[in-house]
């Protein structure tokens, strides 16, 4: 693994030599639409030209990369990941940043920092931009808050704000008064408020008051169903991990009430208020965790760091029939969901929650992408979930998001038309991570450096030998 103790902050920056991609054919999110042959030029890390290939000045000096049959995007986002272990208190998941480079997974927003690791993230971006470090883009991070009370709740948001969080992030477990403090207190800071819509508030409430995302289709479920008020009233009072475990007991009850009708006229409202969903599909299909009694069969399990598969044995030993029978409930109604609010022009951007367990970074994302085709977005619908709406949702569109002349080099070269069949995504020829070329060749090489830092020492020796 390409870890930061061997990154030297003093390191003089890797130049970006300049790129020509010839006779691709490019996928075009904005529009919809394939644009083909083009030879697109990079130079320092942005698109300097797309052009006709017999009007393409090619420098002497470029690295060539013929794309005669291939096709090639932009690099794709994970709106929703975890690289900081802030309750275990385990090291940061610095592991898994090839996992996302080898997938196509060029940018990333982390969902819970501290002080403290914001200071690492701030390290990181400038090793990916100095080039001695192969990771993605971190595009925002930001701090959770809580608060013993609402005014301990704003002073949470000032010392996150001066902490350089880019967006304050709530749990389910949120008393309702915390959380109307959250949003006060963040807006007068400019800081988007994200995450878990408070398991005591409605979802149009929740958007309504400013709440930008709503994760893992937290509220929604009740919100579809014919009996939230009920629900809520039963959680009325509750506060932490009281609170949590009484939605929990719930959802089975929650499920069974699941009516399209009252989805449809919910979706509708959220529409209007420009609310967006990262609805983590991965984690609502029970498909997920694949073989959980022998997590190791699984060719990625050689990937993730000792404690991380530590955690996941641990989760897995303790994955019951009825947590799988209320996965296998879920996963219809969740598909439901999200297909009635895309129906209705509510924006889905795709996220996994990587490293839950079942989850592989980056492979993951990839999973998410056929699941949202599943749920009745075409290809290119999902294709934007993960590039361009990311780029809007952050405020980064005009150098992000799409192939487009003057945006930043992060890109994906891939074997196949991923607009006829999401799948080949997966058929990676090659990726531009800011600007620097990376063959697959080199990305498969990049993950079997993984594979063997996280190996046991005699494992490595022996591979070695």
């Amino acid at each position: 693994m390409l870890a930061w103790a061997f990154v030297s902050q003093a390191a003089p920056a890797r130049p970006r030599p300049s790129i020509a991609i010839t006779d691709v054919t490019i996928v075009d999110v904005e529009q919809g639409r394939l644009l083909g042959p083009r030879t697109v030029l990079v130079d320092d890390g942005r698109i300097v030209a797309i052009r006709m290939p017999r009007d393409a000045a090619i420098p002497a000096s470029a690295q060539r990369v013929d794309g005669r049959g291939q096709f090639l995007m932009p690099g794709l986002v994970d709106m929703h990941v975890h690289l900081f272990n802030l309750s275990s208190r385990r090291p940061p998941n610095d592991w898994s940043f090839p996992m996302y480079v080898a997938n196509g997974v060029l940018g990333v927003r982390d969902m819970r920092a501290d002080a403290a690791s914001m200071l690492l993230v701030g390290r990181w971006r400038k090793a990916v931009g100095d080039g001695e470090l192969i990771a993605p883009r971190i595009l925002a991070d930001g701090i959770a808050v809580h608060g013993k009370s609402p005014g301990d709740a704003t002073r949470q948001v000032d010392a996150a704000a001066d902490a350089g969080a880019e967006f304050i992030k709530v749990f389910s477990d949120v008393p309702v008064s915390h959380w109307r403090a959250i949003l006060t207190a963040a807006q007068s800071r400019s800081l988007p408020v994200v995450g878990h819509v408070p398991a005591g508030v409605p979802l149009p409430e929740a958007a309504k008051a400013g709440q930008r995302s709503d994760e893992h289709l937290m509220q929604a479920y009740e919100a579809c169903s014919t009996i939230e008020a009920t629900l809520l009233a039963e959680r009325e009072g509750l506060d932490g991990d009281a609170l949590t475990a009484r939605s929990e007991e719930q959802e089975a009850r929650t499920l069974n009430a699941f009516d399209p009708g009252t989805c449809h006229e919910v979706s509708t409202q959220l529409a209007a208020t420009g609310q967006v969903q990262v609805p983590t599909l991965v984690l609502a299909d029970e498909d997920t965790l694949g073989n959980g009694a022998n997590p190791g069969a699984d060719p990625r399990w050689r990937y993730l760091r000792a404690d991380e598969r530590t955690r996941w044995e641990r989760f897995l030993a303790g994955y019951t029939a009825k947590d799988a029978a209320l996965a296998k409930q879920r996963w219809p109604i969740a598909r439901q969901i999200v297909s009635a609010m895309h129906q209705a022009g509510v924006t889905v951007m795709a996220g996994t929650d990587a490293p839950m367990p079942g989850v592989y970074p980056g492979f993951a994302l990839l999973e998410e992408l056929q699941l949202l085709v599943e749920a009745g977005l075409t290809p290119f619908d999902v294709l934007r979930s993960a590039t361009l709406e990311p780029a809007r949702f952050l405020g980064i569109a005009d150098t992000s998001g799409s192939v487009a002349v003057g945006k930043r080099a992060d890109l994906v070269l891939l074997d196949a038309d991923p607009s006829k069949d999401i799948g080949n995504t997966r058929r990676i020829r090659a990726v531009v991570l800011d600007g620097r070329l990376l063959r697959r060749a080199d990305l498969d090489a990049l993950l079997e450096q993984a594979a063997r830092s996280q190996a046991p020492p005699h494992q490595a020796l022996d591979r070695k030998h």
